[in-house]
């Protein structure tokens, strides 16, 4: 058999599983950063005065949640934006692109609150723990307000994820200082203040590795991980009548649930050509939910 040269060619842009950029989406984020950042100028200045690293801490992040949710919020505007002759495939990238740098900023705040809560334990300082319990209590409910409306605006997409877990980790600091000031009123036992300041930091740098694996692999332009290549071609192979072959079949994220392919087909003759494409461009939409698929055909004849 010999494989002749191409006769076909199809690129479809069928309708993709994203997670749609909403008016929603970006409200919620809005909502959530002008809350916080009304309040971490209160909470920074709050922790140096009571000298507490945990509410200092609390307001390193929530510094860094300001400019993550403006970041976010800015991100969804610029996805929403139409392909244009320079970005071909449109913005959609974008929001991934700020998670990942949300996600690494917030292992830099996690490896300075490190440092510092090490010093601090070496050399303990004089915390006042009644300011440092009011404050942490008003963050407290301040965080739960802010993670909530990021909840209800869309926790389905990965740029609301990450600023969401610069949110949680806010809220774990704050329940962080709130056990510190309790300890330190009853015991004058400095040192819990910045154990519990690592604690909290370790908790989010994990989720944040995790943001940023996930990404990183969008990024990479990864392969799906619920599609298997060998089972789609095995699908397509069982289920596309007149369909002899598929071969060098990609698979990768444009984004979130954005799912392209690019594959070869091998067909008896051209006059199955068009059915045959029809078909898989169907299959691969209605199944596999891959919206975007640029197929090439060919034929394969006896050799003369």
């Amino acid at each position: 058999m010999k494989q002749t040269g191409q006769h076909n060619h199809s690129h479809d842009h069928g309708h993709d599983h994203t997670p749609e950029v909403t008016d929603e989406n970006a409200r919620a984020v809005a909502r959530a950063g002008l809350l916080i950042a009304g309040f971490m100028f209160v909470e920074l200045i709050g922790g140096w005065l009571a000298g507490s690293l945990a509410l200092m801490a609390d307001a390193v992040h929530m510094v860094t949640d300001a400019a993550s949710l403006g970041l976010a919020w800015w991100a969804f505007q610029q996805a929403r934006k139409p392909a244009d002759a320079r970005l071909t495939y449109g913005r959609d990238r974008l929001p991934v692109l700020i998670a990942f740098a949300n996600a690494i900023f917030l292992l830099v705040v996690t490896i300075w609150i490190c440092v510092e809560a090490a010093g601090r334990f070496l050399e303990p300082e004089t915390v006042h723990s009644g300011p440092m319990f009011v404050i942490a209590v008003l963050g407290l409910l301040v965080n739960i307000g802010a993670f909530l409306m990021l909840r209800r605006g869309g926790g389905e997409s990965l740029n609301i994820r990450s600023a969401m877990l610069h949110v949680l980790g806010d809220l774990l600091g704050s329940v962080a200082a709130i056990a510190a000031a309790i300890v330190i009123y009853f015991t004058n036992w400095y040192p819990i203040d910045p154990i519990l300041s690592v604690f909290v930091a370790l908790l989010i740098a994990r989720s944040a590795i995790s943001i940023i694996r996930q990404s990183a692999h969008i990024l990479l332009e990864g392969a799906p991980q619920d599609i298997d290549r060998n089972a789609l071609k095995a699908d397509l192979m069982s289920e596309i009548p007149g369909l002899l072959d598929v071969y060098h079949v990609h698979l990768w994220l444009l984004a979130e649930g954005k799912v392209n392919a690019t594959m070869h087909a091998a067909v008896d003759s051209e006059d199955q050509s068009d059915a045959v494409l029809e078909n898989m461009r169907k299959r691969l939409k209605d199944v596999h939910g891959i919206g975007h698929v640029t197929i090439e055909m060919t034929t394969r004849q006896p050799a003369e």
